[in-house]
């Protein structure tokens, strides 16, 4: 039993995340757990896939993200893009392209929509394999790569994607190389049955907020809470947990293909994340189970639907109760 030797969070930092998370709820409705989960991908330093049906909400909320952080008074601030996904969608749509300066006789680069603080790649699963591979480099290195030339991204590079499922017409399923490089994957789903009544009742009120939507963090800010989530203490039972749960899915009899090494790294940067965004300075049990799903379902390939349904959230429970039994905190 160890208490970990931490300083607590900054009140600074807890307003911070709160009055973020606040500032979204004013226009995603009934949400809590899901935009919570989108705050901790993003102060991870990951991406993240969004998978729902169209109309639930998803392209709102990455808009509402970015216009809740705002720039400082040197002018600097937070780029958003969205990119709609098509079949004739093509690779430099996404990069950008060289294009003749008929003044100065040269050619120039012009930048494409990857080059942004914040990018929406809606309906992702909709162009194909080939447009889908354009973002890997961008969202594993935080560059692009145009000829011989390598041009950085911006230091704050987040994604938020969402796809169809996979039975509608017209979808690629993503390829495993891709799905590994989101950090979480998560269902939006509809809300309850109260909440979309009152949805009915206030949407003219919803979308004078996402209008109206106060600064909660300047572009600094979000960049500093990154580093201390960073800084966040994980015990060395839980960083075993991680271990355990990861390897267990590769020896599996019913997954084919389990999680890397990378998606190890993934979950206890999540974690820690996750453990900032509810005001602590380290992670506990109950963090290991409420987002290992969400950061490992999507990088597994099942053998069989029984496996699907069971294999994940065995493994989990064996882990999260060996860590109960060791009471770490107490």
């Amino acid at each position: 039993m160890i208490d970990p030797v931490t300083e607590p969070v900054s009140i600074d930092s807890v307003h911070a995340i709160q009055q973020l998370i606040g500032q979204i709820e004013k226009v995603i409705r009934g949400k809590r757990s899901q935009v919570e989960m989108v705050v901790t991908c993003l102060l991870a330093g990951g991406h993240i896939l969004m998978e729902d049906n169209p109309g639930t909400g998803k392209t709102v909320l990455a808009r509402t993200l970015a216009q809740c952080i705002s720039g400082n008074r040197e002018g600097a601030h937070v780029v958003f893009k969205r990119i709609q996904f098509t079949p004739d969608l093509l690779p430099m749509d996404l990069i950008g392209t060289h294009i003749f300066d008929d003044i100065n006789k040269e050619f120039v680069f012009k930048k494409g929509p990857l080059f942004c603080n914040v990018l929406l790649a809606d309906e992702i699963n909709r162009a194909s394999p080939k447009v889908q591979s354009a973002l890997l480099e961008a969202m594993a290195e935080q560059q692009i790569t145009v000829g011989d030339t390598t041009l950085i991204l911006e230091r704050l590079f987040f994604t938020i994607a969402t796809q169809n499922p996979i039975e509608m017409e017209g979808t690629y399923p993503l390829p495993a190389a891709q799905l590994d490089r989101f950090y979480m994957k998560i269902n939006f789903g509809y809300v309850d049955e109260e909440t979309e009544l009152n949805i009915y009742r206030e949407y003219l009120d919803i979308a004078r907020n996402l209008i109206d939507l106060q600064q909660a963090l300047s572009l600094q800010d979000m960049l500093a809470l990154q580093t201390m989530a960073g800084e966040v203490f994980v015990h060395d039972e839980i960083i075993r947990a991680v271990s355990n749960i990861v390897r267990a899915t590769r020896e599996h009899q019913d997954i084919s293909l389990g999680a890397s090494t990378r998606s190890g790294i993934a979950f206890l940067k999540c974690l820690r994340a996750y453990a900032l965004v509810h005001g602590r300075t380290y992670v506990i049990e109950d963090d290991v189970k409420d987002i290992a799903r969400a950061v490992l379902e999507h990088r597994l390939i099942y053998r069989n639907k029984e496996g699907k349904l069971k294999a994940l959230g065995g493994i989990i429970n064996k882990e999260t109760e060996r860590l109960a039994r060791l009471k770490l905190y107490q």
